[in-house]
């Protein structure tokens, strides 16, 4: 770029932060209506023109099936708290969409929520599907919810743009209980990493399943996910990260503040890329098989809180570089904490070097992401109480006492199927003719 852009600050008084990080989604929730412009939708052209035609309030409403596209969808209209624009399959299976094209849904403007969607790139070459979502500049309280994204290299992205002279990037994006994955190593060189976040605020990733995403050109290096670029007030919780779970290649890593670095500070909030994320906060993840490499990466990373994770065969946790400091707090995990070339980590009631078989006494099943207790010895009780974590991978509250060090709390409630994404998501729409309750997919948005 040739000259730095001028960057505004976002809005203070956001409903997001004024309900902090613990209730930013909550505050969406809280101020979604019940909503009745209902577009039906049931070929790929009447998607098209419903896009095209967006009005906030529109509840676009794809019917079962498959829909087959050449060309990206621009998401430009702009909806409003009261009424968002809504894409979302209508059950009782997740419409398919396909599409061949580099991008899938470009969405530039905010209150944007997308649901109960399956999203498959079919590019000729790996090189050629890149996004089934690309949020930018004014993208803002964009939902990603529900959504399966497989065979793309950043199945989420998002990037700053320019909007009336200021250079802005999406805040408030929620992304919770969506599957990402690849069924093969990617074969490109590009940046391969299912979120691939670059600047904007408070953003929540919430409940995902994130798995298999190797990547087969370039330096070989992948992760699973990322917010950098500046970017703050970021939110990694009770997410199930699986680096090889169907196939092996590569070199995985688990979720990151930072990534591999951002540059040049053009494309950075306010101008600069370091540090790479402030203010960051990673709780009851669940991340396995990440075995070339660390479980959660700091590049960069300021005032990172990392708690009460669970990571399983991987190296471990770096803090890297003199811009990251970080608190790292009961969390349970194959490998150590290292502090890196300058990096700060303050530690406490952490379980470091867990062997194989440690992890095998302990858990029922670790390899297969089924974490019933068998032994908890070692981690009940043990850990420290923490008001930054009030719940647990299951969203079972922390409230007996003294915390158990580790993503699961184990009490008198029963712990909830790990292998699941959050320990299993709300109803999609298949779910919800299974069970006979149509409440899941009623009309209500969120």
């Amino acid at each position: 770029m040739s000259a730095i852009p001028r960057f505004r600050r976002r809005d203070p008084g956001s409903p997001w932060r004024a309900a902090g990080l613990l209730g930013c989604g909550a505050a969406l929730l809280a101020a979604a209506p019940l909503v009745a412009g209902v577009v039906p939708v049931g070929t790929a052209a009447e998607l098209v023109a419903a896009i095209d035609a967006a009005a906030p309030g529109d509840v676009i409403t794809l019917a079962p099936g498959t829909y087959e596209l050449s060309a990206n969808l621009l998401c430009d209209a702009t909806g409003t708290a009261a009424q968002p624009i809504v894409v979302r399959g209508a059950g009782p299976e997740r419409p398919l969409i396909r599409f061949d094209a580099v991008e899938g849904f470009k969405v530039s403007a905010p209150h944007w929520v997308f649901e109960d969607l399956e999203i498959e790139g079919v590019c000729a070459t790996h090189g050629q599907c890149e996004h089934a979502f690309h949020l930018f500049g004014a993208a803002d309280f964009t939902v990603i919810r529900r959504c399966r994204l497989r065979e793309y290299n950043a199945a989420i992205k998002s990037n700053g743009s320019d909007v009336d002279g200021d250079y802005v990037f999406p805040d408030d994006v929620l992304i919770e209980h969506n599957e990402l994955f690849n069924s093969t190593v990617r074969n490109t060189g590009n940046p391969v990493a299912p979120l691939d976040i670059v600047g904007g605020r408070r953003w929540v990733v919430r409940a995902n399943l994130i798995a298999d995403f190797g990547k087969g050109g370039g330096n070989g290096i992948s992760y699973a996910g990322f917010l950098k670029g500046n970017s703050r007030d970021g939110l990694f919780e009770r997410n199930l990260v699986i680096c090889e779970r169907d196939h092996t290649g590569g070199i995985r890593l688990g979720l990151s503040f930072g990534g591999g670095g951002s540059g040049p500070d053009g494309i950075c909030e306010e101008g600069t890329c370091t540090p790479e994320h402030q203010n960051g906060v990673m709780r009851n993840n669940l991340i396995l098989n990440c075995p070339d490499d660390v479980g959660i990466y700091l590049n960069e990373a300021l005032d990172a809180g990392i708690f009460n994770n669970t990571l399983y065969r991987s190296t471990g946790i770096d803090v890297r570089f003199a811009a990251s400091v970080a608190e790292l707090r009961n969390n349970i995990l194959s490998g150590a904490i290292r502090e890196r070339d300058g990096g700060t980590a303050i530690t406490g009631t952490n379980l470091e070097n867990v062997t194989d078989a440690e992890f095998a006494a302990w858990f029922a099943d670790p390899a297969a992401a089924d974490f019933t207790l068998l032994d908890g010895t070692a981690f009940v009780d043990l850990g420290t109480s923490l008001p930054t974590v009030p719940d647990d991978y299951c969203a079972n509250l922390r409230e007996d006492g003294a915390h158990d060090i580790g993503a699961l709390e184990y009490d008198s409630t029963p712990t909830c199927d790990t292998t699941r994404p959050g320990g299993g998501q709300p109803l999609i729409f298949a779910d919800a003719f299974e069970s006979g309750d149509t409440t899941a997919w009623s009309g209500a948005v969120p």
